[in-house]
């Protein structure tokens, strides 16, 4: 019995040294992880220099191709985040599935092709880079990166600015 005894002392000492253990090795903050800032992030104030920089470039296209148009030209696209997050998602699996590492987005400016009901406006264009997945047997594998994924789907359809013209911020 006094076996039987020490057997079910040292469970409970096991179980609650065990207890102690997980929970102390937990971080018991609630405060939010903090994230870091990408590279490439700007200010409000740098967007707007950069925004107000395009006006010439943005006049000249609406006086040329625009002058009968009731809007102008679009100068921003919007996405909503769940779409991006998606097509990041696919873009990744797509690479995978062609061979490929995906390692950015580029983006490209374009335009809806004209129709009898209107003019095509420009639109932003999200097109996935990477680099082939090739294997050479060597320890240190260097890759080339940033080269579109001519294989892969890219992203349109964006809503337009309200209205298509109006500057930063809207």
């Amino acid at each position: 019995m006094k076996k039987f005894g020490s057997l079910i002392l040292g469970i409970l000492l096991g179980a609650l040294a065990m207890y102690y253990y997980l929970n102390n090795n937990q971080d018991m903050s609630t405060k939010p992880p903090t994230i870091k800032p990408p590279s490439g992030i700007i200010t409000p104030e740098e967007i707007k220099t950069l925004d107000q920089a395009y006006n010439e470039r943005y006049e000249i296209i609406n006086d040329s191709l625009f002058k009968n148009s009731k809007t102008g030209d679009n100068r921003s696209s919007w996405y909503k985040i769940e779409d991006i997050e998606n097509y990041i998602a696919y873009a990744k699996q797509q690479a995978l599935d062609n061979g490929n590492t995906l390692d950015g987005l580029r983006l490209y400016l374009g335009a809806h092709p004209d129709t009898e009901e209107s003019v095509g406006l420009t639109t932003l264009l999200f097109v996935p880079t990477g680099y082939k997945n090739t294997s050479e047997g060597g320890f240190i594998a260097t890759q080339d990166g940033g080269n579109d994924l001519e294989d892969s789907d890219g992203l349109n359809f964006g809503k337009e600015g309200m209205p298509p013209g109006a500057n930063y911020p809207q």
